[in-house]
Order: C-alpha cells, then sequence, then structure tokens
C-alpha cells in the first residue's frame, strides 16, 4: 500500500473510531437552535487563552463580515490585527506576518487541521483555502504560543475556524442558511457564498461553498493596470456531525479549486490548483476530564506556467503533496482551580515537483527536470501542559514539548546535460551522492503568567522558546542553473534560491508583555512590547550575480538559504474610546525592527510603523465608519536581496451599511482618494517588467467601490 493509500486509510478509520459512555454538552443560540457546546480543546485557543491580553486576538464573525466586502483575502484581512501584516502574494493569496516573523514559521491551522504549502513558491498558501464569506472565527496567538496548539513553528499560531455544528432544540427539523454576494469595482471582482444547514435534534449537516473572481486591478493615481492580478478559485465543503450519548462526531469533506491565479512580484503564475480533504473529529466530556481525536488527510495537485500578462513563453511545473494529520489530546482537572492539557500528535507531509521538458527548447528538455523527488516530512509531537489559577486575579500557564521531525527525499535530474545545462547536471550529481537524510530533535516551552490587577487593569508576561525544522525546499532545492534557482522562493524578490542539506532548525527565544488598561463598555488600551532572538534564523547568502544570456548583470541574485542569527523586537497597540451612544473612536498601531545579528543589517520584508485610527457608528438597522491608515517610508531593506524602498502613505476607506427584513446592503470605499503608492511587503513587480523592462516594487490598489448583499433564513 502507498504512503497516500495509508494516510487515507488512515485518516478514514480516526474519523469512524467510537469511544463510548461520554456526557455531553449543547448551548442554545439566540434563534433558538443548538449548537455543540464542548469546551475548547487543548489545540484550539482555550478561554483563558483567548480572553488574556497578551496571547491572542481573535476576529469574531461580525468583524470578518464587516470587512469582507473589500477583499476576498483572509491573509490581507487579518492584518486589522496589530502586529499582523501580509506580504503581497496572488489575490487570495498573500501570506501573513506576524511581528516580522513569515508564513514559513507560523502554525496555520484551519478547523484545527494544518495546510501545507504545495509550491515552490507558495502560491497555494493555507489561507488561500478559505473565504471570509464561510468564516466563523479567526484567532492570531503570536510568539508566546501555548504548546498545546502545536510546535514546529517560532512565530505564534493562527487558528481559521468554520462554524461549530448546530442541532434543532426541539426535535424538528432544523433548516437555516446565509447567503452572501459582493462586486468590487477596482478589477472587477465578484464573491458568492451559500450556507444551508439541516438539522434534527441529534444529527446534523451543513453544506458551505464560495466563489470568487476578479481581473488584474488598477494602481492607484496613474500607476494604470498591474499586470499578474487576476484570479479566480470556487470552495465546497460538506460538514456532518452526531451529537450522542457517546460524545459528538464530527466528519467533514471539502474541494477546492483555483484554475488560475495571477502572481505580480513572481516569475510563474498558477495555472491550476485542486485540492480535496476529509476530516474526522470525535470530541468527549467525561467524569475525568476531555478528550479530543482530530484525523485528516488533504491531496493537492498544484500547476504552474505563464497567464497571458507573461507571455510569450511556456514552463510547466507541476507539484503534488498528499498530507495526513493526527492526534490524541487529553484535558484533566487536578483541582478546581487546576487542569492538565496532554497529547500526542503525528504529521506526514509527502510531496513531487516536476517540471515537463518543452518542445523544441535547448534549456528545458530534452527530460523532466526532477526538483523534488518522492520528499517526506514526518513531524511527531507530545506535549504536556499544566494550567493554574492560584487566585481569582492570578494564574499561570506552563507546558513543554517534544518534537521529532524526520526528512528525506529522493534522486533527482536536470533537464539534461548539455553544456548550457551543466550547472544542474553537476548540483544533481552532487545532490544525489549526499546523504539526504535528516532527523531533528526540537524541544520547546512555554510559560505564562496573567495578573488581573484591578477592575481596569491586567497584565500578562511570556516567556517561549520555540524551534522549526527547515521545509522541504529550504533543505531540498538543488538548482544551481540561473533559471532553476529562479523558480525557487516564496519572497517576491526575483532572485534565485538554492536549498542546504546542512540547515538546522531555527530556535527562537521569545519574551512578551501586555499591559490592559480599561473594560468592556469603557475606554481601553492595550500595549505589547516584545522581543525574539532567532538562533539559526534561515535567511540567504550571496552565491552570485544573475546575468542574462550577454552575460550582462540583471540586478538579480543567487542565493543560498544559510542559518544566520536575527533578533526582532517591537511593540503593538490599540486602543478604542465611546464617543456617545453607539459611537466609538478606535486606533492600533505597531512598530517593529528585524535584524540580521550576523551580518548587522535589516531582515528582508519587515513592515515599516503603521498606525490605522477609525470611528464608527451603529444605530438600528444603520450602521456606518471611516478609517484613516497610515503606513511610514520602508527605508529599512535587506541589502542582499535588492529589497526596494517604498515611500509612506494615507489612504481613507469608508463603509456603510443597512439591514431590512433579513436582508443587509453593504457599501464601502477603499483607497477613497485614489492615491498612489507601491506595497512595502509586496517585492518587485516582476509581471510588469517582462511587458516594459522597467522594475518598480509592486504598485498598491487603487480607488475601489464595494457593494455587497448578504441575508439569513
Amino acid at each position: 500500500m502507498s504512503i497516500k493509500s495509508r494516510g487515507l486509510t488512515a485518516a478514514l478509520f480516526a474519523s469512524a473510531c467510537l469511544l463510548p459512555f461520554a456526557a455531553h454538552a449543547q448551548e442554545a443560540d439566540d434563534d433558538g437552535t443548538l449548537t455543540a457546546a464542548f469546551a475548547p480543546p487543548a489545540a484550539s485557543p482555550a478561554r483563558h487563552i483567548v480572553e488574556a491580553p497578551v496571547t491572542g486576538t481573535t476576529l469574531s464573525r461580525e468583524d470578518i463580515r464587516r470587512d469582507a466586502d473589500g477583499t476576498p483575502d483572509t491573509g490581507a484581512l487579518i492584518t486589522a490585527i496589530p502586529g499582523v501584516a501580509a506580504n503581497t502574494g496572488g489575490g487570495v493569496s498573500s501570506m501573513p506576518s506576524v511581528r516580522g516573523l513569515s508564513e514559513q514559521r507560523i502554525r496555520i491551522v484551519v478547523d484545527n487541521v494544518p495546510i501545507d504549502a504545495a509550491c515552490p513558491n507558495d502560491m497555494n498558501a493555507p489561507l488561500s483555502y478559505t473565504d471570509p464569506q464561510t468564516i466563523a472565527s479567526i484567532a492570531v496567538v503570536p510568539g508566546v504560543s501555548p504548546v498545546s496548539m502545536g510546535g514546529d513553528t517560532i512565530a505564534g499560531v493562527i487558528s481559521v475556524e468554520t462554524a461549530p455544528p448546530r442541532f434543532a432544540i426541539d426535535g424538528n427539523l432544523l433548516l437555516t442558511g446565509e447567503a452572501s454576494a459582493f462586486y468590487r469595482s477596482n478589477g472587477d471582482g465578484v464573491s458568492t457564498a451559500l450556507t444551508l444547514t439541516a438539522a434534527g435534534k441529534h444529527v446534523s449537516a451543513t453544506y458551505s461553498g464560495s466563489y470568487t473572481a476578479a481581473g488584474r486591478y488598477s494602481g492607484g493615481g496613474d500607476l494604470g493596470v498591474v499586470r499578474s492580478t487576476e484570479y479566480a478559485k470556487t470552495d465546497h465543503q460538506l460538514a456532518l456531525a452526531a451529537q450522542t450519548t457517546a460524545g459528538l462526531f464530527e466528519l467533514k469533506g471539502g474541494y477546492h479549486h483555483a484554475p488560475y491565479e495571477g502572481f505580480p512580484n513572481q516569475y510563474m503564475d498558477m495555472t491550476g490548483n485542486r485540492s480535496w480533504f476529509v476530516n474526522g473529529r470525535y470530541k468527549g466530556l467525561f467524569d475525568w476530564g476531555k478528550l479530543d481525536l482530530p484525523g485528516s488527510y488533504r491531496q493537492t495537485r498544484h500547476e504552474m506556467n505563464f497567464l497571458a500578462d507573461k507571455l510569450p513563453g511556456d514552463m510547466p511545473m507541476n507539484t503534488d503533496v498528499d498530507t495526513f494529520t493526527a492526534a490524541v489530546k487529553i484535558e484533566l482537572p487536578l483541582s478546581k482551580t487546576a487542569s492538565l492539557r496532554a497529547g500526542a500528535d503525528y504529521h506526514n507531509e509527502w510531496l513531487n515537483d516536476w517540471w515537463p521538458p518543452v518542445a523544441g527548447s535547448m534549456m528545458m528538455g530534452p527530460n523532466t527536470f526532477v526538483n523534488v523527488n518522492a520528499a517526506h516530512r514526518d513531524r511527531l509531537g507530545a506535549f504536556g501542559e499544566w494550567e493554574q489559577h492560584w487566585t481569582p486575579s492570578f494564574s499561570t500557564l506552563a507546558g513543554v514539548r517534544y518534537d521529532r521531525v524526520a526528512m528525506n527525499t529522493g534522486l533527482v535530474a536536470p533537464y539534461g546535460t548539455s553544456m548550457m545545462q551543466m550547472a544542474d547536471a553537476k548540483a544533481a550529481g552532487a545532490f544525489n551522492a549526499a546523504d539526504r537524510h535528516r532527523v531533528d530533535d526540537n524541544w520547546s516551552g512555554t510559560l505564562l503568567a496573567s495578573w488581573q490587577a484591578g477592575k481596569a487593569v491586567a497584565i500578562e508576561l511570556g516567556y517561549a522558546h520555540k524551534v522549526r525544522s527547515p521545509n522541504i525546499y529550504e533543505r531540498y532545492s538543488w538548482g544551481r542553473g540561473a533559471m532553476a534557482s529562479r523558480m525557487i522562493g516564496w519572497y517576491g524578490d526575483g532572485n534565485g534560491y538554492v536549498g542546504n542539506l546542512d540547515l538546522k532548525p531555527e530556535r527562537a527565544d521569545t519574551l512578551s508583555a501586555a499591559l490592559r488598561l480599561g473594560h468592556e463598555g469603557g475606554a481601553t488600551l492595550k500595549l505589547s512590547p516584545y522581543y525574539t532572538h532567532v538562533n539559526g534564523y534561515i535567511d540567504a547568502g550571496f552565491l552570485q550575480a544573475l546575468t542574462n544570456a550577454m552575460g550582462m548583470p540583471t540586478g538579480f541574485v543567487q542565493l543560498r538559504f544559510a542559518n544566520e542569527e536575527a533578533g526582532f523586537h517591537g511593540l503593538d497597540a490599540s486602543a478604542s474610546l465611546p464617543l456617545a451612544k453607539g459611537t466609538s473612536l478606535t486606533a492600533r498601531a505597531s512598530w517593529l525592527r528585524g535584524r540580521n545579528l550576523s551580518f548587522h543589517q535589516p531582515v528582508y520584508h519587515q513592515m515599516p510603523f503603521n498606525a490605522a485610527v477609525g470611528i464608527g457608528h451603529a444605530a438600528g438597522p444603520f450602521e456606518a465608519g471611516a478609517e484613516v491608515l497610515f503606513v511610514a517610508r520602508k527605508d529599512r531593506v535587506d541589502p542582499v536581496r535588492n529589497e526596494p524602498v517604498t515611500s509612506g502613505y494615507t489612504l481613507v476607506n469608508l463603509r456603510a451599511a443597512y439591514a431590512l427584513a433579513g436582508w443587509k446592503l453593504s457599501v464601502s470605499a477603499d483607497n477613497l482618494f485614489d492615491d498612489v503608492y507601491f506595497e512595502p511587503l509586496g517585492g518587485v513587480s516582476l509581471g510588469d517588467y517582462k511587458a516594459t523592462g522597467a522594475l518598480r516594487p509592486v504598485p498598491g490598489r487603487g480607488r475601489s467601490v464595494n457593494v455587497g448583499l448578504s441575508t439569513k433564513f
């Protein structure tokens, strides 16, 4: 039986296993229906964690829906949280960054399941499989995240949850749902979504589906159309649940299809991405504690080539990824004030990456370029976590975690062995002759202390030691030819990247604190300073300048992944102030400094100082708001990657909505004055570069007027 078949069989078995005699609980929603009401398991943001001032910020369904008319991109949407930024990707595939640490270093889970990228350019980022219209909540837990939320991360956790199963309260058949549609003028973007639930007292079924598409957007002012920014995708999911005396059983399956997505800062575009998954989960509440058994299998088939903006040319690149995840998690009450969480989890990633030959090409042929051959990355982890409420106002959370990461891959091959392919041919020979098996033993720990010093004062201190092993492309990308190396990398900088078999895990030590003043319903202020020091930070070292066919410099370079030392420190702040009945003023700001301590220079892709001030008003069925966003000039750039400087800018955004007879109409304007700006984390606009020969940062989106209509039934 193949690895893929074994993974699917195990996932189905985990989802079907029965455990007897567990108690269960339910709670009534506002509409009189029931939602499964098990306390959050150890791997989800627990009640203590979500409410604490440091460890997490949660966007509710209302927060998400309010901003969904402006973007279908979940990664861009969560930048409303201080300390979270988004590295530019495709229209629905931006890559989040938390306190200066990029997506590769963040544990991103959807319904408690991690999703692996299946692309050397990270075009199918984990959040690209979600849609803001069908999300129930998003929790962001930076840096000092509890070990029960997972390992193999140094930046924290982003947890996306769809709605929990709902059940009828009186045994009658429950039929309910939501529908929404949006139009965005810039790029002629459209989004639609539908959710339908049919449920009885013990059985529930929910279908969720969404579709989004857009053409190329226009930059602000006279910047014109930004090439390679079109996209389309659709997602479908069916969730089944049974609430029994033995506990809650859930089974979810889904299908994702993105037929195309342009990437303005990559040489390639996505010309197809198909993925399906099945998740199973059991949750039980016993006299002795809680039990959580999740399992998941996902298969992804990914294709890259050139869309119309980057033609002429042909360079097919294919990636297959299969992943299997399973876990056992328990929570034991030690006393009325203490609890213990413990568990084990397993994650398997299997990846093939190959580039078919191009007919008639002397460089891309006559054979298939085998970039990654049946690579696997197996992680087996175990954790223990103790939570103690010493007094009603003081509590601590301490945990330790061990993860064993084992990796290996098969033999690789270049397109051919001609003179122009010699760099890749030699590199393939050296790679195949090397020992490619690697095992990392990673220990992590977290300590948090929370003190409610008074009715309006809360303080939290946290320390974490976290470890992340290199990903498959960081260790196993081997091509040394200029073209081959430029196909590797998720940085959007146009440079070429080469893997490094000798990479060590990143080991990060983080200190964070938070002070929260005020209380719900009144003025509030939250300040969160932090410092992270990373030993073995995976950066990139210079190999050579890249030249064109005439031997002339291109302005791009070839780099090799390398362990270095880095430090990140900053301050996140947020505040709210009630002005009058139904009216409030909000503000947020983030300041960050990331530095490569090995070479005393800025780290790549660090968001400059940014702040936003907004005012909102709600009165009965009407609500309105305005926001002013300021982003400072980014002149602290990575000289190794030739990172571009971007100017500071200020944007004004407006929104309004009105609800009537079960329907809600929303109207918004983003970048109201059509200001010119460039994305600080956008990299270089390679789509425009190929068409015009002029190199510039990726332009920001110009004015867009958005209209949305939604209903619940």
